[in-house]
């Protein structure tokens, strides 16, 4: 493996730990993350609007250029809406 690749694994994962410690100290992030991903989740533009809301709303904060941890963020919003929507 490159080191490029090597840091930018470190980086993401770095965020990615950042992210959990938010969600375990504050357990409302992860349902007001999936409220606002249902509201949007039919929206052309849902993945941007799903980071903008959830920045203003949440602790946690998604920058306009989002980052690969950002994006797996998102990624694994759609997926956890997708298995919902199975069940039903």
């Amino acid at each position: 493996m490159s080191t490029a690749s090597e840091s930018r694994q470190s980086k993401t994962i770095s965020e990615l730990r950042g992210f959990i410690k938010k969600v375990l100290s504050d357990p409302t992030v992860a349902v007001k993350s999936m409220e606002i991903a249902r509201k949007y989740r039919d929206q052309p533009n849902a993945n941007e609007l799903m980071a903008q809301e959830i920045s203003a709303n949440t602790t946690v904060r998604i920058p306009e250029n989002w980052s690969e941890a950002d994006r797996m963020f998102l990624d694994i919003l759609r997926e956890v809406l997708d298995d919902e929507a199975a069940l039903y």
